[in-house]
C-alpha cells in the first residue's frame, strides 16, 4: 500500500477469535465502515487460546451469515489463511483482527487467536493489526472501536513501511478518559497457576487449565504498565524466534570437550 492509495480503494480483511457473532467484531466492522471495502472471514465458534494452529486433519467448510460474513468452522489462522489463499479474489491491503473480549499482552500473545489472525496476514506480507479490549465483558466497547478506527485510519493515511504487525490493547475506559496511545514492549507474567483437577461423569480425573499467572512486569514502557495507567498499548511484533546471542555460544558448546565442566551459553533472557 502506498501513501497515495485512495481510501475507497482499500480492501480490509477482518477476522477474530471470539467467533463471527461476537460483539467485538460487529463493533469493529461498524467502526471501519467507510475506510474501504470490508471483507469479514471469522470462526464459527470461539477459539480463544488457539494460537497459530491450522486445521490439517479435516476439510473446512465456509458459509455466509445474514450480515454477509464468511464463517469457517476452523481457527482464526484457518480463516485468514483460507481467505488469502483462495476464498477472496484479491489480496487485501490490511488485515485487522478483533476486537477481542479480553487483553492480549505480554506472554499472552503467544497463545492468542486474535494475534494469530494478524500474524497470518503478516506472514503473507500484509500489514496486520490485532485489537483487544483489556477487560472482559464489552464495557466501553464503543470507545475501543473508535480507537481501532483511529489506528486504522492512521495506517491508511500514513502507512508504515513493509508489513508491520501491531498488537493493540485498549483499556476499558470511556473514550475521553483514555490518555492516548503509547508504543510499548511486551510485559511479562509469572508462570500460570496450577491446573484444576475434577472428576468427569465416569469418575475419571480430568484437568482444567488454571488461571494465567499474575503480572510480573508492568514497569514503564511495557504494555501492562501503559494500560494500567489508562493508555492504549501498541506493540510492534516480529516473528524471528532465533536467539541471536546464543549462536556463537552454541557453536562453542558443540565444539567443547564432552567432559568439560565449564558452562557455555548466553543468559536465556539476553
Amino acid at each position: 500500500m502506498t501513501p497515495n492509495t485512495r481510501q475507497t480503494d482499500m480492501k480490509i480483511l477482518i477476522s477474530n477469535d471470539d467467533g463471527y457473532s461476537a460483539h467485538g467484531i460487529e463493533a469493529l466492522v461498524d467502526a471501519l465502515a467507510g475506510c474501504g471495502e470490508l471483507m469479514v472471514v471469522a470462526p464459527e465458534v470461539n477459539h480463544s487460546g488457539a494460537s497459530n494452529s491450522l486445521t490439517l486433519n479435516r476439510p473446512l467448510s465456509v458459509r455466509t451469515s445474514s450480515k454477509g460474513f464468511y464463517i469457517i468452522n476452523g481457527t482464526p489462522s484457518d480463516c485468514v489463511h483460507i481467505a488469502l489463499t483462495g476464498l477472496l479474489g484479491e489480496k487485501p491491503d490490511l488485515v485487522v483482527s478483533g476486537i477481542n473480549n479480553g487483553a492480549n499482552m505480554g506472554d499472552d500473545t503467544l497463545y492468542s487467536g486474535t494475534v494469530a489472525a494478524a500474524i497470518e496476514g503478516h506472514l503473507f506480507g500484509i500489514p496486520s493489526i490485532a485489537f483487544s479490549l483489556t477487560s472482559k465483558g464489552w464495557s466501553n466497547l464503543d470507545a475501543a472501536a473508535r480507537i481501532a478506527r483511529d489506528v486504522v485510519q492512521r495506517q491508511i493515511d500514513m502507512p508504515l513501511k513493509g508489513a508491520p504487525l501491531l498488537n493493540v490493547n485498549i483499556p476499558n475506559l470511556p473514550y475521553d478518559e483514555i490518555k492516548g496511545i503509547q508504543v510499548t514492549r511486551l510485559g511479562k507474567r509469572h508462570p500460570s497457576q496450577p491446573v484444576i483437577p475434577t472428576l468427569n461423569p465416569a469418575g475419571e480425573t480430568v484437568y482444567w487449565i488454571g488461571p494465567v499467572g499474575l503480572v510480573q512486569d508492568a514497569t514503564e514502557g511495557s504494555d501492562f504498565g501503559a494500560v494500567e495507567q489508562g493508555w492504549v498499548s501498541m506493540t510492534p511484533l516480529r516473528l524471528d524466534l532465533t536467539h541471536e546471542n546464543q549462536l556463537t555460544h552454541m557453536s562453542h558448546w558443540l565444539n567443547a570437550p564432552i567432559n568439560s565442566t565449564s558452562q557455555v551459553g548466553a543468559d536465556d533472557g539476553a
